[in-house]
């Protein structure tokens, strides 16, 4: 049977591209793998015990409510509470299989074919994907200086169908954090056109610093155009127990359970219940982690400072550098697969996060060593 569905002509994961061309490929040396943005450690060993122990109860493999387990939604709403200006209450949270499923329920729920979200550049790949598959068109909204978008440009792309603007903060792939005042204006257009602000914040924990990263929840109202979108695999290192939230008014929620419900009835209990644990029982050791990952970024940015063999970082923060590779004209796919075969280091071509080839890469540093990122701009400089 010829495909002739929504998925036709597509694109694959470049995860999945990059891996693929990573089994064909004999390394010289170590690799150095800088592709996946999931954590390569094992999660808390409070999280793993409590894993274990939901494995062997009687309810451990049932379903849960569908809006998630109670137990959980309160412990994620009273963090965002603790830790942002305003509130958050449980029935404004919504525990989905990962948060792409967050933004894929969310965006359908909200939109129709020929409807458009305007979307900052560079985004996520799935992002773009999933509104693409849904017929709905996505207006890039080019960044400013620093990789920040505007206000401005982003008024300037709305019209009668316009039906929401999608952030993510820290960026992936950029690492860029916006400020919460530029967040908050976000919100007033969003506001003032009665449209959707969501706001990505899968990498909330690895911004540097401690301040909120917006005060939208303290905004009479807040809910009524906004949405926020939160995962645990990161903070947790439980990526594939696939956990992640959605925050935002009851009704945008009841509409996006409906989708849920026939993607995946609700989210993994044993992810559930081993994000719980991690919320109530591993702080401690999610600061660590974070702090960890905060050091190699330092010693990224102190390695890449040089431009390394030419690679010129243009930006970073979270898991990621943003980089800009040295050779002009040369399909950046192919840099990809140039610096596996030559240099047993392995990328994400920056084409999965823009509409064109603009000679960019991600590197996903936070998996690597001390020792290993040191040895990253030697390679580069080879």
């Amino acid at each position: 049977m010829q495909m002739r569905g929504r998925t036709d002509g597509l694109i694959h994961s470049p995860i999945g591209e990059a891996f693929d061309l990573l089994a064909a490929h004999t390394s010289r040396r170590p690799l150095l793998n800088l592709s996946q943005a999931a954590p390569s450690f094992a999660p808390a060993p409070v999280v793993a015990d409590r894993v274990a122990a939901v494995a062997r109860e009687e309810t451990g493999a049932r379903y849960v409510p569908q809006q998630g387990l109670e137990p959980l939604r309160q412990a994620l709403a009273a963090e965002l509470t603790e830790q942002y200006p305003g509130s958050v209450d449980t029935n404004e949270v919504l525990i989905t299989a990962g948060c792409n499923q967050a933004f894929c329920v969310i965006a359908s729920a909200m939109t129709k074919p020929g409807d458009n979200v305007i979307v900052a550049l560079p985004y996520y790949f799935n992002h773009d994907m999933w509104l693409e598959v849904e017929g709905v068109e996505r207006r890039y909204l080019t960044p400013g200086p620093g990789l920040t978008p505007t206000v401005a440009d982003a008024k300037a792309l709305i019209d009668d169908h316009t039906r929401g603007i999608a952030l993510v903060t820290p960026g992936n792939p950029s690492g860029v954090t916006l400020s919460p005042d530029l967040i908050a204006e976000f919100h007033d257009l969003a506001v003032e056109h009665d449209i959707m602000l969501i706001v990505d914040e899968t990498y909330r924990s690895y911004r540097s610093t401690d301040d909120a990263a917006h005060s939208l929840y303290s905004r009479s109202g807040w809910s009524n155009n906004l949405v926020t979108l939160h995962s645990f695999s990161k903070d947790l290192a439980i990526p594939g127990y696939r956990v992640g939230a959605a925050v935002g008014s009851p009704a945008v929620l009841s509409e996006a359970m409906k989708l849920v419900d026939c993607i995946a009835i609700c989210a993994p209990r044993i992810g559930q219940e081993a994000a719980l644990a991690g919320l109530l029982h591993a702080g401690d050791w999610r600061a660590e982690q974070a702090a960890r990952i905060g050091e190699r970024h330092d010693q990224f940015r102190t390695v890449m400072a040089a431009s390394p063999g030419g690679y010129e970082l243009i930006s970073s923060g979270a898991y990621f550098g943003w980089v800009r590779h040295p050779h002009a004209g040369i399909p950046t796919l192919s840099v990809v697969a140039e610096l596996l075969t030559t240099k047993d280091t392995l990328v994400i071509p920056g084409t999965a996060f823009t509409p064109s080839d603009e000679s960019m890469l991600r590197m996903s540093f936070a998996n690597l060593d001390a020792d290993e990122i040191d040895e990253l701009a030697t390679r580069l400089a080879e």
